[in-house]
């Protein structure tokens, strides 16, 4: 049985009231999902207050407001504490497994984000309005948190680096943004609030997604007047059916993700509902996923759906160059610092499909995949294989360095990792 456990190092200042019955308006949250703990045997005992009742969020004058209650951490020597959750750690998938906590800041009018909040995980209500839904003002991150080999401190993975990309893709969308120190603690906070869902080492990950939407109501074509920055996590294993197996992909000819000047260089939400039509029919054909060329020329590579790709010839790595239409994903970014650091020479060009067709190992980066074999290419009918199954020499070695800092196996000397203990 599941049991929850709320980090002695978590503040408790940070804990909200669970909300059955709070009352809400327009561009407030409410969670409609059951608010009591997981289960009888919580560690976790909620002391409700006359002053905050079991109000979570309130409207003021057109505002929203936060009301906290005090939460009170059990001391009792006959409750049970799991460090860990009870799951099936070995078949977690790449899916959505609720969790205990997300966190919750707003913005308003002036630009400038309040101090956030945990809340219980559940199901959030918005205008018809906002802004997010009208015309898809919305960034979203993601990021892993891996449990060490102690089983107690737990690592995030270059945090500052999607804080960053947030910002940027936020002034491009026309949206203000948390700082990078608030990014990143709102990321410990709600890593820590959910520790007991960081997979145990070598079983997988926590998978972090941060959200910016535009929350306000507008209803002619103008940026919202209001912003909610929410963060959420899931236990995650391999994000493809394969696993860490080679993928086979098929590159697209009709469909194209992304155009000069668009938006196909932020993370942006519009940018994944556009490949969702080509991925349906490459899976419906028994391919792994859709690899995008230029829509210009139509002869360079630029993308997976939703991942990075390189190729490797005569022990030269080469992977497009970021110009606007590519997602610079952080997987890439330390993909490339890492392969120079392993003496590989490393080429950000325009990579045409040919040079696909005769390269030596092809693979694919990115948060969710981090490194994923490609087992094979097909282009206009013509299918090319890679390797004997399984990885390639100059990816495997790749990979194994790259989840060994992850994962705290080895020495940080690149000071990409934050430990949260």
């Amino acid at each position: 049985m599941e049991r929850a456990v709320i980090s002695p190092s978590l503040n408790q200042n940070y804990l909200l009231c669970p909300s059955r019955a709070f009352s809400t308006r327009l561009h407030s949250f409410s969670s409609t999902r059951n608010l009591s703990p997981p289960s009888s045997s919580s560690s976790i005992k909620l002391q409700h207050s006359s002053s905050s009742s079991s109000v979570l969020l309130s409207v003021i004058n057109g505002g929203a407001s936060l009301t906290r209650c005090n939460a009170v951490l059990s001391n009792s020597s006959s409750t049970e504490v799991s460090e860990v959750a009870d799951i099936d750690w070995d078949n977690i998938g790449f899916g959505l497994k609720p969790t205990d906590y997300m966190y919750v800041m707003k913005c308003n009018i002036d630009g400038e984000f309040s101090k956030g909040e945990l809340q219980r995980f559940g199901n959030i209500e918005v205008s018809p309005s906002a802004g997010v839904l009208n015309y898809g003002q919305g960034l979203f991150e993601g990021l892993k948190a891996y449990r060490k080999e102690d089983g107690n401190n737990i690592l995030l993975f270059r945090p500052e680096e999607n804080a960053n990309r947030m910002r940027n893709g936020a002034e491009r969308m026309c949206m203000p943004a948390p700082s990078v120190e608030q990014f990143v603690e709102a990321v410990k906070e709600t890593v820590l609030a959910n520790k007991r869902w960081v997979p145990p080492p070598g079983k997988g990950s926590l998978y972090v997604r941060p959200l910016l939407m535009g929350t306000g109501a507008v209803l002619g074509l103008a940026p919202a007047p209001e912003y909610t920055f929410i963060i959420y996590v899931s236990p995650v294993g391999n994000y493809f059916k394969e696993g860490v197996a080679p993928i086979n992909l098929i590159v697209e000819n009709d469909f194209h993700r992304a155009t000069p000047g668009g938006t196909g260089g932020v993370k942006t939400i519009g940018n994944y509902a556009a490949v969702l039509k080509a991925q349906s029919i490459a899976k419906a054909k028994g391919y792994s996923d859709v690899l995008y060329l230029d829509c210009v020329y139509k002869r360079f590579l630029e993308e997976v759906s939703s991942c990075n790709i390189f190729i490797v010839k005569d022990n030269v790595i080469a992977t497009p160059e970021i110009k606007g239409t590519i997602l610079p994903g952080i997987t890439r970014k330390s993909i490339i610092d890492v392969a120079r650091t392993q003496g590989f020479q490393v080429e950000e060009r325009n990579v045409t499909v040919d040079e696909l067709l005769e390269a030596d190992e092809v693979f694919c980066t990115g948060t969710a995949v981090v490194v994923s074999p490609v087992g094979s290419v097909t282009y206009k009918g013509k299918r090319v294989s890679y390797g004997e199954g399984t990885f390639g020499t100059v990816s495997k070695q790749l990979y194994t360095v790259l989840t060994s800092l992850q994962m705290g196996l080895i020495e940080d000397n690149m000071n990409w990792t934050v430990n949260l203990s």
